[in-house]
């Protein structure tokens, strides 16, 4: 019987009603297969990283347990992006859809394809903000807590968005 594992994955949009593609990859998560979704963060609006001139991010993270091995998962979050109608053109540019693996149980991947912990999660707010809302206490492989990670960042500021009962 294989394991089932945690994995953290950032979602984060700004283009064509940023929200909603948002609350879609929350759905689309939940339907993988061997994998539950298991927790999602609260959404955020957030300042782009990167040089390319664009529109603010709405910016999320799901925690999934998951059966699927680390590629497998990635390959999994790759056509969920482009079922959202993601292009992959201009690096950090707009987006109708980002799935990054975060952070995958308590392993360090570094292949062609995959590095895990994401680089840079420790410099990233977007990231780091909505990551504490499901694992504050989740100690990120070779590089440290989440809640002190987002701590002895400056302030980015990243806003979390009330969203409305009805929704």
């Amino acid at each position: 019987m294989t394991a089932w594992l945690p994995a953290y994955i950032g979602i984060g949009s700004n283009l064509d009603d940023p929200q909603q593609q948002v609350r879609g990859a929350f759905q689309a998560l939940a339907s993988l297969p061997e994998s539950l979704l298991v927790a999602r963060s609260r959404l955020y609006r957030t300042r782009p990283f990167g040089p390319v001139q664009q529109g603010d991010f709405i910016n999320a993270v799901a925690g999934v347990l998951t059966q699927m091995a680390p590629e497998k998962l990635l390959d999994a979050l790759r056509n969920l992006e482009t079922a959202q109608g993601r292009r992959r053109a201009e690096r950090w540019g707009p987006r109708t859809l980002d799935l990054d693996l975060l952070v995958f149980a308590d392993r360090t991947i570094k292949t062609e394809s995959l590095e895990v912990p994401h680089p840079g999660i420790a410099q990233r707010g977007f990231v780091l903000a909505p990551l504490a809302d499901v694992a504050p206490d989740l100690l990120v492989p070779g590089v440290g807590r989440v809640a002190q990670l987002l701590h002895d960042l400056p302030d980015t500021g990243i806003e979390a968005i009330v969203e409305r009962s009805d929704e």
